[in-house]
């Protein structure tokens, strides 16, 4: 089936509605990841903080990719979320607009393997992999996973790869699912 790839006025208004609702979830996960962190430190375990969480912090990109069926929604879907979280003051500052790039790119792989051409449970779950792949990659660089024990980072990887199939793939399908009930995206094909 193809899709276009033209941006209407209604795409864009919801693009910006996803963006703002995402981005202030993220600025509120930003404290729980703080108390996440805290509680599972004295167990060796803090740097899961991260990858319980994930899921959520990257539920943006692959549920505008799954809505919108348009190249680049993804990677716009999330960083606009970023942005927003990072205008409400987000703890991570400006840092939080390359993890929404890095994200959102991420996400849109998933897409992209697929030439665009498919958009469902397949494709959704292929954005699930290559957010999970991508970001542990970011994370392996950016907050010193390399130096953690192979045990350690496998743990890590599994708890990300079933937090973000969770948020990215079965929550945002159902709210894709959702959104479909109502119509309003009725005058497109899906």
């Amino acid at each position: 089936m193809k899709y276009s790839n033209a941006w209407h006025l209604r795409d864009i208004i919801l693009l910006t509605l996803i963006a703002i609702f995402f981005g202030v979830i993220y600025w509120i996960v930003g404290p729980v990841y703080n108390i996440l962190t805290v509680a599972l430190t004295p167990v060796g375990l803090g740097p899961a903080a991260n990858d319980i969480l994930m899921g959520i912090w990257v539920m943006a990109g692959p549920l505008a990719g799954y809505l919108f069926k348009k190249i680049g929604s993804a990677t716009l879907g999330e960083f606009l979320g970023a942005v927003v979280e990072m205008f409400l003051g987000g703890q991570w500052g400006a840092s939080t607009m390359i993890s929404g790039v890095v994200q959102g790119v991420a996400s849109e792989l998933g897409f992209a393997f697929t030439g665009y051409k498919r958009y469902d449970w397949f494709s959704l779950n292929l954005s699930v992999l290559t957010t999970t792949i991508v970001t542990f990659g970011w994370d392996m660089i950016r907050n010193g996973y390399a130096q953690y024990h192979i045990g350690l980072l496998i743990a890590l990887f599994i708890i990300r790869l079933v937090s973000t199939w969770i948020f990215a793939g079965v929550l945002a399908k159902a709210i894709v699912n959702l959104l479909d009930r109502t119509h309003l995206m009725q005058s497109r094909t899906r």
